[in-house]
């Protein structure tokens, strides 16, 4: 429509250019009475007429023939770059409020949807599921689960949703996000804001419900037995992270609430037990409570009926601030229960350099992004050689590039996650990311990316 309406525009002003030459013309007469004579309308003859049309119909094809050529990759990519523009916008708002307009952006589509085919290089199958990259946005982004396909479309692999608590709650008061521009990070306090399971579970149902009839649709027009990338959202896999309400005596019973209500639209679930601006909840994490919390909730997900596919993987969410004693008895839970994986890490309370330095720092909150890339890489690479890689671990914070998301496989993780940088530089920051990271595994002579998974500890 955009393009036809250039077109009209530009026919427009053709023509009324042409008038006024005309009327130009007659106007500069060497007659006197001419020039005070009132301009006469042309009168555009058979001929003339069929010039014009057959000009306007010459530029509609010569305009359409231009179009044509601009491939679709191209034009993608022209769309991705231009998200660009409206980042200084987003810059001048209040975070919490441009965060809120994010989502609603991509909840209404408002957002370049990715036509191009991740590299083969990116491709990769974990917990049976295909991912066509190993990419994903962390949980903290979309966390009532309002904008799942538009985010999937911007072309993440994967796509975490959450934290989901079982009752509704407002979190800590505002102003609860803080950035800190020019270190790329941020400091919250929300506290798990959340719309509680029941509106996430209506939600997730409806875009499970209108999946399925697109399934139906294109299978009955063209059938075909290629297996391909998704899950049970769409063109990219899902994650849904479950947390405890504040005020819950019972955190168990909130976990095993969440699973029972939210795994059926889940490709993958995630106990988050790491979250610092939730009292108590960090000590979930000790050997104890973390095996007896994990066995609840796996005898609640096992419970349930399951098809073909089985019932979805079962993560934990840790902490970057813990000793080596305590990342001992997680991996040794998450061994000795078969833990399906790992997310490294959350945010962290630590104010390393040169965060410090920044006023801002003094706010209480977890603190996110480059800061915590060296923070999070050494828990994971711990973790891994703890757990002797028989475990999935996803790697997260601090990656703003294709060159960290690569270091973070190279510690140990079989995927990646963002979220700050992604709040930072928009939409474009992904197929970036995502080229970067596929000229590292080649330039290094990997095929693949379980290739370069531990690369450095094995």
């Amino acid at each position: 429509m955009a393009a036809w309406k250039i077109l009209r525009d530009f026919s427009y002003r053709r023509v009324i250019s042409s008038t006024l030459g005309r009327s130009r013309h007659c106007f500069s007469s060497s007659s006197s009475s001419a020039a005070y004579a009132a301009p006469k309308i042309p009168h555009f003859s058979k001929r003339g007429r069929l010039l014009t049309g057959a000009t306007t119909l010459g530029l509609v094809i010569a305009t359409g023939a231009y179009v044509s050529t601009v491939d679709e990759a191209t034009f993608c990519g022209w769309l991705f770059s231009a998200t660009k523009l409206v980042n200084p916008f987003f810059a001048l708002l209040d975070a919490e409020v441009a965060h809120t307009l994010a989502v609603s952006a991509a909840a209404r589509g408002w957002v370049p949807r990715e036509k191009r085919l991740d590299p083969a290089i990116l491709g990769l199958e974990v917990w049976g599921r295909k991912f066509s990259n190993p990419l994903g946005l962390a949980a903290g982004f979309d966390k009532n689960a309002e904008a799942v396909e538009g985010l999937l479309g911007l072309g993440f692999g994967f796509v975490e949703v959450g934290s989901v608590t079982p009752v509704p709650q407002e979190g800590n008061p505002k102003p609860r996000i803080f950035r800190l521009r020019q270190e790329g990070a941020i400091i919250n306090r929300c506290g798990f804001n959340s719309e509680g399971i029941v509106a996430v579970a209506k939600r997730l149902g409806a875009q499970h419900g209108k999946r399925k009839l697109d399934e139906t649709s294109r299978t009955s027009s063209s059938p075909n037995d290629e297996v391909k990338a998704g899950g049970k959202a769409g063109p990219g896999i899902l994650g849904v992270n479950i947390g405890k309400n504040k005020t819950s005596e019972d955190a168990a019973a909130d976990y095993v609430q969440g699973v029972h209500t939210l795994s059926q639209y889940a490709d993958y679930l995630v106990i988050n037990v790491s979250s610092p601006n939730t009292p108590g909840l960090r000590m979930l994490q000790g050997r104890k409570q973390l095996k007896d919390l994990v066995k609840k909730v796996q005898a609640a997900r096992d419970e349930m009926q399951w098809g073909e596919e089985g019932p979805p993987p079962l993560l934990v969410k840790i902490a970057p601030d813990l000793s080596k004693e305590d990342l001992e008895d997680i991996a040794a839970v998450a061994v000795a229960l078969r833990l399906d994986g790992l997310i490294i890490s959350n945010t962290t309370i630590s104010r390393p350099d040169p965060v410090s330095k920044n006023p801002v720092a003094k706010e209480t909150g977890g603190l996110s992004g480059k800061p915590l890339l060296s923070l999070s890489n050494n828990i994971l690479k711990e973790m891994y050689l703890l757990t002797r890689g028989k475990i999935p671990l996803i790697g997260c914070g601090g990656i703003s590039s294709g060159e960290d998301a690569y270091r973070k496989i190279r510690a140990g993780a079989t995927l990646v996650q963002l979220y700050t940088a992604f709040a930072y530089g928009g939409p474009a920051l992904i197929p970036q990311i995502k080229a970067e990271l596929a000229e590292c595994l080649e330039r290094d002579g990997f095929k693949s990316i379980i290739e370069a998974v531990g690369a450095d500890y094995r």
